[in-house]
């Protein structure tokens, strides 16, 4: 019904009532024309997208692998079972004040780094509707350590170049 703005439609369809109604809370997520087309012009080149979105995050793991290995920070883990679709990049720093020195120091940069996620049973909706018992042995530290490159099909070589020298000029300071 939620799917269906609110309406018994589908029960409708099924031959379950006489007339469909409005019953419940519901909306319409289907695209706009303009929306469906743009999609369908992505997804006909979706291979191509991903293949250069692939390239840039392979190209960040392979150049900060060292600072992993230094213990400077983190990178992600795929397992060797697992495909990803290069959805972002991101590293683990220190901590918050790390994070946020190397955000303030991108930014001076000309390049924005944004953090990732706040815990969901920080945010409003989880301040409002959650119900986090016990203590948060990781969940907002995690968070606090997080930060996401620019990661976009099309990202021109000279500016991976740049987050790439960037950030490793940061951990050398």
């Amino acid at each position: 019904m939620i799917r269906e703005k609110g309406t018994n439609r589908a029960q409708f369809f099924r031959g379950q009532v006489a007339k469909y109604n409005w019953v419940d809370f519901g909306s319409s997520w289907l695209p706009s024309d303009l929306n469906a087309a743009y999609l369908w012009g992505q997804l006909q080149f979706a291979d191509k997208i991903n293949e250069n979105r692939l390239e840039t995050w392979n190209a960040y793991y392979e150049a900060f692998k060292a600072l992993e290995e230094n213990g400077l920070v983190e990178l992600p883990v795929v397992p060797k079972e697992c495909k990803h679709n290069a959805h972002m990049f991101y590293m683990k720093l220190k901590d918050l004040e790390t994070r946020q020195d190397f955000i303030r120091y991108m930014k001076e940069n000309d390049i924005l780094c944004v953090f990732h996620y706040v815990p969901l049973h920080s945010a409003p909706a989880g301040l409002k509707f959650g119900r986090f018992k016990g203590k948060d042995l990781y969940t907002t530290s995690e968070s606090d350590r997080l930060v996401r490159l620019p990661l976009y099909y099309g990202i021109a070589r000279e500016d991976l170049d740049k987050v790439i020298h960037r950030t490793l000029d940061f951990f050398k300071r």
